[in-house]
């Protein structure tokens, strides 16, 4: 599909190429995996319309959600994330699996899901998926029953953290140990991590994010829904740097780079 992009400069490009671009840039830092947030945003900064994002974005914006995807090591979010938006297969289309095997990755992405007290339900298609890998980062002794997928689990007795790693109280549990064990154990040198809002401000919080995209739908929503960043104040806040704008029907797809 194809993308007017506007900064830095004008050309007409498509979604496929504008998602290629995270793994071509993609630095992993030598201890955690290259991390992104993906959302998509109505103007008045709501993530959420009835409780789906669905509503938010158009058709550019699916095709970039899915393309993302197929960029990248590991597809992380939060439990509250995958039981509202039901997840399944991370990939589902045989054109998208056969370009990641081209690229050098395996057909679907690692599934990462972050749920402190394993607040999730055995029946959700991507536990029930046996194609897919699941990680769940979990302070939880527990494991779920009855699910098919190929499901392991991380928690904070596996990787105790390191001097000057923070516990962030939003998300329960350290994000920095886990997200070292997931480069080390799994290989995993790229996350996308699609939500919700508070996973996405522990991960900030502890200085793990490197860029962001962001969906801006040109639509009001107000109310008082979710925005992008969950949780207490970034103390100073993040400042970021726009690397390109494109935009598809009135839909701007914004990539920032977070500065250090």
């Amino acid at each position: 599909m194809e993308l007017r992009r506007v900064h830095p400069d004008s050309a007409v490009t498509t979604t496929a190429d504008a998602a290629a671009a995270l793994r071509h840039d993609a630095e992993p830092p030598a201890d955690r995996p290259y991390t992104v947030l993906n959302f998509a945003s109505t103007a008045d900064g709501r993530i959420t319309i009835g409780g789906r994002s669905g509503p938010i974005g158009n058709e550019a914006d699916r095709e970039l959600f899915h393309e993302l995807r197929g960029q990248v090591d590991a597809v992380m979010a939060g439990a509250g994330t995958v039981g509202t938006e039901r997840y399944g297969r991370l990939v589902r289309d045989e054109d998208r699996r056969e370009r990641r095997r081209a690229a050098g990755l395996e057909p679907d992405p690692l599934a990462v899901v972050v749920s402190a007290r394993l607040s999730l339900e055995s029946d959700l298609p991507l536990l029930q998926d046996p194609d897919s890998r699941v990680v769940i980062v979990t302070e939880s002794e527990l494991e779920l029953e009855g699910v098919r997928a190929r499901v392991e689990y991380l928690r904070p007795g596996d990787a105790p953290a390191a001097a000057g790693e923070l516990r962030d109280r939003a998300a329960m549990l350290a994000l920095a140990p886990m997200m070292r064990l997931l480069r080390e154990r799994h290989g995993v040198a790229t996350v996308l991590c699609e939500g919700g809002s508070v996973l996405a401000g522990a991960l900030l919080r502890e200085h793990l994010v490197d860029e962001l995209f962001l969906s801006l739908a040109p639509k009001l929503a107000a109310g008082t829904g979710p925005t992008i960043v969950g949780g207490p104040p970034l103390d100073p806040p993040a400042e970021m740097e726009l690397l390109t704008a494109h935009e598809a029907g009135g839909h701007l797809f914004l990539r920032y780079r977070l500065q250090r």
